[in-house]
């Protein structure tokens, strides 16, 4: 029995699980689901790529760092408007969906999930860890992995009530925010100009001491790489990635419950998402850039209006990017393209990962060396051919094997016995 798109949840009910505890199994699978995920993690790069490419503060304050006139303003504010936090929104989502599919599946049999998933995230921590201290700073599985920890707890908690908590998580890292925003105002002028050069706007030596890291070999990049990283997982996880994270995951448990990911829900539904998208969330975006630049990014209020306005309305925006999706699935117009986003979504372990490889090697010194010497033009153009790269490979790669390299090697530590990666070596079904 596998589930097609427009099912939700109760399709499970009745499908045989194994005694031992297995993998969802290809046919199994939710193919809007797929879609959706193959959406978020290409999504995700135009705003990821700035921080692969220049210095950290450029991602925050982009007069920081770079060009920004003519075409190069345009690039950035595109994505600003349409990916900052929006992909990376469903993908937070998502995750609580496939915890709850997951664990709803051993469930089901009978036996308890709570090992299954813990020993699951427990290694998503660490694969975050190896990420962002080897490779780069801006890493997002330890986080995952530290809040499916927590959203795990409320799996079977009525959608109302999880749509509600995770709201209530949500506001909490909104909360925490405008505290920080106020403590900082305690500041002396002394601390307020040694906060504004380490997050905001460094000076000329700063730059060049971070451009020069980067642009070394490993071993160079190591320690403002280690130091950014420190910072990911304490202060910032504690501030704002925990809250945004661990709520989007239980409001992800809710909509998978409604069917809402499983383009179950009626069309209408779909197009109201969208309209409070164009209606509300791209003008609420819109003017909170445009404060901003009136304010010539001044810190520290820029910094915050920027965060609060993006917090709540990449919400809505991303809620219409799932309606878009979910209509195009129902209507399979397109189908050639949402195959391959599907590919893609399966393997977004692998390609979420391969955006790191791709991107370092390119920009930093080990590689080409290129960072800081791409203008923001040339980052998109990247981003495309990465886009095509990964649309073009991943269904390629499904053809002959059951999983990406990295989903396989995940799914085979979790369940502690070697899985099947390549198709012919797969079981048959009954």
């Amino acid at each position: 029995m596998s589930i097609q798109p427009g099912e939700d949840l109760s399709a499970l009910e009745g499908v045989h699980t194994p005694a031992a505890a297995q993998p969802v199994t290809e046919r199994e699978r939710i193919v809007s689901i797929d879609v959706l995920r193959g959406l978020a993690v290409l999504g995700i790069l135009p705003m990821n790529i700035q921080s692969f490419s220049m210095i950290n503060a450029a991602y925050w304050n982009p007069t920081a760092y770079g060009d920004l006139h003519g075409a190069n303003f345009w690039v950035w504010f595109l994505c600003h408007i349409f990916a900052d936090q929006k992909f990376m929104t469903i993908f937070s989502m998502l995750f609580g969906a496939g915890i709850l599919l997951m664990t709803s599946r051993i469930e089901a049999s009978g036996r308890p999930s709570a090992a299954l998933h813990y020993r699951r995230m427990g290694w998503l921590v660490l694969f975050g860890i190896l990420h962002s201290y080897l490779l780069w700073s801006g890493d997002i599985l330890f986080s995952y992995g530290m809040c499916g920890l927590v959203a795990y707890l409320f799996r079977k908690r009525s959608p109302r009530t999880l749509l509600i908590v995770g709201l209530v998580i949500l506001s909490m890292g909104s909360i925490a925010l405008a505290a920080y925003q106020m403590s900082m105002r305690q500041l002396s002028a002394d601390e307020m100009r040694i906060a504004q050069e380490q997050v905001w706007r460094p000076t000329a030596a700063m730059a060049g001491a971070e451009l020069q890291a980067f642009r070394g070999g490993w071993l160079a990049e190591m320690p403002p790489r280690v130091n950014e990283s420190v910072q990911m997982e304490t202060l910032y996880f504690l501030l704002f990635t925990f809250w945004r994270a661990c709520g989007l995951m239980l409001a992800g448990m809710a909509l998978f419950k409604w069917g809402v990911f499983s383009a179950k829900a009626p069309a209408r539904f779909y197009w109201v998402l969208i309209a409070a998208a164009v209606l509300v969330g791209i003008p609420v975006t819109v003017y909170g850039t445009w404060t901003n630049f009136q304010a010539r990014w001044d810190f520290p209020d820029t910094l915050f209006s920027t965060m609060q306005t993006t917090y709540w309305a990449s919400l809505l925006m991303s809620m219409g990017w799932v309606g878009v999706m979910m209509l195009l699935v129902r209507g399979g117009a397109v189908r050639w393209a949402t195959w391959r986003l599907g590919a893609v979504g399966r393997m977004a372990f692998t390609n979420y990962l391969m955006h790191t490889v791709i991107c370092t090697a390119i920009f930093y010194g080990y590689g080409f060396g290129l960072f800081g010497s791409v203008a923001r033009t040339g980052q998109i153009a990247i981003v495309a051919c990465v886009w095509a790269i990964q649309l073009i490979a991943s269904p390629i790669w499904l053809r002959h094997f059951l999983f990406g390299p990295l989903e396989w090697l995940w799914r085979s530590l979790t369940y502690l016995r070697v899985e099947p990666l390549r198709r012919e070596n797969a079981p048959k079904a009954a």
